[in-house]
Formats: structure tokens, sequence, C-alpha cells
């Protein structure tokens, strides 16, 4: 049988940070998670060819110190916890220290920072987890900047599957938009290298409702209602939910749903697939519902480290949490389904008189610029307009409306003789 041998570290370190970058848009939530975890209160992203050349995260949160360094991007390195009992009272988004280690194993990175009451920040390079130089001091403004750039240059089959630079950026406009919505008193900020305009701008609100205006438009706030679940009385568990869904008149074909869980933004299949079994007895088979909700659980009642990228957590009890939700909103829904509204458009005059110059046989079509197009078929036309009860088809009713004279005058024959 073949031998048992132990990997190199070096081959270790970029399977598994394979497994936390998945692509570009994971290095741009894990860095944008450390930003709030800095208590920043603006966070920029920048991003060329869909993060795959660049990657720039900017913040205004305490940043790093100068002596911390050496050991930033080194695997396991965190300042979020420091015993195994921690975990179970988790409030911060990162805590394995993986994520700035995995990018440095799968691209360039460079980290500028500046902590409060320093005169200077530093910058410093890194590559396979260890710095390429020392720390060089530098002009800097207040927080830290993360840059990442040529991701995945080693890993060729991962780099070809996302050559297409338009797939990953809307991934990442899709996040930092739910960032927005709940994180309030955060400015996000997501743009092209290069373009002037942001596709993403938030400024801090003290209204949920006001940055789902800013993200996403007021087309979908005025469908939206609020919407809050609570289960205190409840022996064995506390949990908290609120935000909004969308009424019966919102039309979508996609459903939007944003979920935080002890300020967590995670996806949980379980619950999106109860909320679209509710809302497919209301609405349209083809619209889906647009729903933001943030729960709150004792931290001990969820389990934060079942997924490499933190996308997942485990909740205790989490049938009854998501049946207790799920009556809720069926229960809204029923008491807002009262009327509904339909958009309508309005009729085009110049479609109409356009449709009127058409013959009755052989029509000839004339155009704007007076030019007459090609003869069309009796038998190809409908009728257009609704003012016009037989349309342009009256040429066939002639003969109808003799035939049908004469059956009535049979019917009435046959009444007589009986």
């Amino acid at each position: 049988p073949p031998r048992i041998r132990r990997l190199e570290e070096s081959v270790v370190n970029r399977i598994a940070a394979g497994e936390v970058i998945q692509r570009p848009s994971s290095a741009v939530k894990e860095l944008v998670e450390n930003s709030i975890d800095a208590g920043a209160s603006t966070v920029s992203v920048t991003v060329k060819d869909g993060g795959l050349k660049l990657i720039q995260v900017s913040d205004d949160g305490h940043g790093i110190r100068c002596e911390d360094l050496p050991i930033l991007c080194e695997r396991h390195t965190t300042s979020k916890l420091s015993a195994y009992e921690d975990l179970q009272t988790i409030k911060s988004m990162g805590f394995r220290g993986e994520a700035l280690a995995s990018m440095t194993y799968v691209g360039h990175v460079t980290v500028t920072t500046i902590t409060e009451g320093q005169l200077h920040g530093y910058r410093v390079s890194y590559r396979d987890g260890v710095m390429e130089n020392d720390p060089k001091p530098c002009a800097a403004v207040k927080g830290t900047q993360v840059m990442v750039e040529n991701l995945f240059y080693n890993m060729v089959a991962r780099r070809k599957t996302l050559q297409n630079s338009n797939d990953d950026y809307p991934k990442i406009v899709d996040f930092i938009s739910r960032f927005a919505v709940h994180h309030i008193n955060v400015n996000f900020s997501c743009r092209k290298h290069g373009a002037n305009r942001a596709d993403v701008h938030s400024g801090s609100t003290s209204s949920r409702l006001d940055a789902i205006r800013n993200v996403y438009g007021a087309s979908v706030v005025r469908d939206l209602m609020e919407i809050q679940v609570s289960d205190e009385n409840a022996v064995d568990e506390i949990f908290k939910m609120d935000g909004f869904i969308s009424n019966a008149n919102y039309v979508a074909k996609k459903t939007t749903m944003i979920l935080f869980i002890n300020d967590r933004l995670v996806d949980c299949t379980s619950l999106k697939r109860a909320t679209e079994f509710v809302y497919s007895a209301i609405l349209p088979q083809a619209s889906k519902p647009f729903i933001y909700m943030s729960i709150n659980l004792p931290p001990e009642h969820v389990d934060v480290n079942i997924h490499p990228t933190k996308k997942e957590v485990s909740l205790l009890n989490q049938e009854r949490i998501i049946e207790k939700i799920k009556d809720a909103i069926e229960e809204k829904l029923m008491n807002c389904n009262n009327t509904r509204i339909f958009q309508t458009q309005a009729l085009n005059s110049s479609a109409l008189t356009q449709a009127n110059t058409r013959k009755d046989k052989g029509t000839e079509v004339s155009t704007p610029t007076g030019e007459k197009s090609q003869k069309i078929p009796v038998s190809q036309m409908v009728r257009t307009d609704p003012r016009d009860p037989s349309g342009r088809l009256h040429t066939y009713w002639q003969g109808q409306t003799s035939n049908l004279e004469k059956k009535s005058g049979l019917v009435a024959v046959r009444y007589d003789l009986h």
C-alpha cells in the first residue's frame, strides 16, 4: 500500500484558503465584516475585474497596532477570542483568524493602517502568511485599508472558472446592499475601479425604511409592512424577530431575503422555503416576495462554527422558531389581503392612429415617413381598437350576419309550430 505522508504546511494552507475564499465576493464579505468589527462608521469598497485584479476595502475603524502586524496574516491569529469557551458567547462576526491568512495564500495582500494618537501609519505586504518586508512608515488616514491583488494567481482552475468578471461584481454589490440595510449607522459605498459613480452609496440613517429606500428604491418601500415576533415567555428559548415583508401588491421575479441572526449575515434555506410557501398562496405564480429579518437569540443558542465562510449557522430549536415566524407572516398577509392594486398603462394614441390607417382588405400600413409597407392579408389582421367591437374583421361578419338571421328565423318558426 502507498505510504501515508504529512502534507507540507504550504499545501495545507492553500487547501484551507480555497475553502474560506471561494470567490472574490467571499473576500469582500470577510473584509467588510472585519471593518464592522473594528467599529468603522464608513466602509468603502473598490473592485477591478470582478475582484480578480483588485479588491480594496477602506474603513475608519480603530486600526491595527504596529506590534501586531508581524502575525496579522498568520493562520488562527485573532483578537476576538482567547479560549474555546469564548465561542459560546461570541458577538463579533469574525473569530477564526483565517480570512486574511487565506487571502495571502491565493493573492497579494497589502495592509495600510494607523491607530488613534499615532503621527503616521504603516504599510506592509504579505505573502503566504508572512510579511514580505518590515512595516514602512507612511501617511495614512484613520483606520485600515486592505488591498488584495491578483486573486487566485496560483490557482489556475479556480481562476479560469471566474474569468468572466461580470459574474462576481453583482454578488459583491448584493453583499454591500444587504450590509447597508442592516447596519444603518454605517456609511457604505461600492464602486468599480476608475468609475466616478458608486453602484452602492448608503448614508447613515436612523430609519430602516430609509436604508431600504436608499439601496433598493422607493417602489420597494411602498409595498412593505413591518413585522415583529417574540417568544420571551418560553422556558427553554428566548428570541426576537423584527423586520419588513412585502404585501400582496409587491411584484418581483426573484425572492430577495435579507437575513441577519445576531447581526451576522447568513442564509437559512429552511426559513426561506417556509416563507416562500406562505407567499405562494397569496402572490401570483411568477411573483416573489421581499423579506428583511433581524433575529436576535442568546449567543449560547447559536452555533456559528459550522461553515468555512460563516454563511450558515445552527440554531437551537430551529424548527420551532421557523414555525412561529411562518405563522406570523401568514397572519400578517391575511390581514392585509383585503385590497389589491394593479398597475395600468395609458393607451397609446399614436399606435391607435397608425392602426386605423390600415385598409380593410390588402391593407397598406403607412409609416411616419410616408412610405408604404407591404400589404397585410385580412386573415392575419387582429382587432386593435377596443372601441370597435368587430375590429377590422367586419368583412367576415357581413356573410355571418345573414346566416345568423336565417338561423334565428328558423328557430322562430319551430317555436310557433310547437
